[in-house]
């Protein structure tokens, strides 16, 4: 498990995402529920390849995606590192 600053530093590189509690989290918006279908694909393909998994809600075209690795009883690298691979599929 990360010390809260070794959290805030590695948040340094990552897009949006905010701490909440012992996960760090993300909001999404898209154009419409066929793409944050899509989207959430592309995340579970990710999370299945490397055995990570992160709590995904879905209203709509609204995607709220939490990482934490329960585990190690908070956040960890593997967290972090989702978070920034995640980033990238959203962007891409």
């Amino acid at each position: 498990m990360l010390t809260l600053e070794q959290i805030k530093e590695g948040m340094e590189n990552l897009r949006d995402w905010s701490l909440e509690g012992d996960s760090i989290v993300r909001d999404f918006m898209f154009q419409d529920s066929k793409v944050a279908s899509e989207f959430i694909a592309r995340v579970n393909e990710l999370a299945d390849k490397i055995d990570h998994h992160p709590l995904i809600l879905m209203d709509q075209n609204h995607i709220r995606l939490s990482l934490t690795t329960h585990s190690a009883g908070g956040i960890t690298e593997k967290d972090l590192e989702m978070a920034a691979e995640i980033d990238k599929i959203y962007l891409s």
